[in-house]
């Protein structure tokens, strides 16, 4: 039996994931880190993006988050988001719209308009969707 590790997918409104998997792949803010059993402790930032768990057997689970805190203690990883859901309950369409209106508010350039926040939206809507292809890929779809 592969060496494991418990996980623990956390947002603000309920516990998403909690079992043990093979190796984990999450969007830190510099970059995708990977996790396996043993691993180094460490506490990091996370950007949105796809949370991929490698559960052993050829099964994964796909996670998206919106950003977070991301800890890895000897025996259990835990990732702490605002909002977190399985990558196959993501909305297509809202994703889309929600992209086009955050390009929208950033070309118009209204004086009154929250660039910080029209940025965080598109980016959060782009890694929604890159989410939902990189889940139709694997899935041969």
């Amino acid at each position: 039996m592969a060496m494991t590790v418990h996980v623990d997918i956390v947002s603000a409104e309920r516990e998403i994931f909690s079992g043990l998997a093979e190796m984990i792949f999450a969007p830190a803010i510099l970059g995708e880190v990977g996790i396996a059993p043993g691993h180094t402790p460490l506490l990091t930032r996370l950007g949105p993006g796809e949370v991929r768990l490698n559960l052993g057997e050829n099964k994964h689970e796909a996670f998206y988050v919106s950003g977070g805190m991301l800890e890895v203690q000897p025996s259990v990883v835990t990732i702490l988001s605002d909002t977190a859901q399985r990558a196959e309950d993501l909305d297509e369409a809202a994703a889309l719209k929600a992209k086009e209106d955050a390009e929208r508010l950033l070309s118009e350039g209204n004086a009154k308009m929250d660039y910080a926040a029209a940025l965080s939206e598109l980016a959060e809507a782009a890694a929604q969707l890159q989410t939902i292809q990189r889940l139709r890929r694997r899935m041969g779809r």
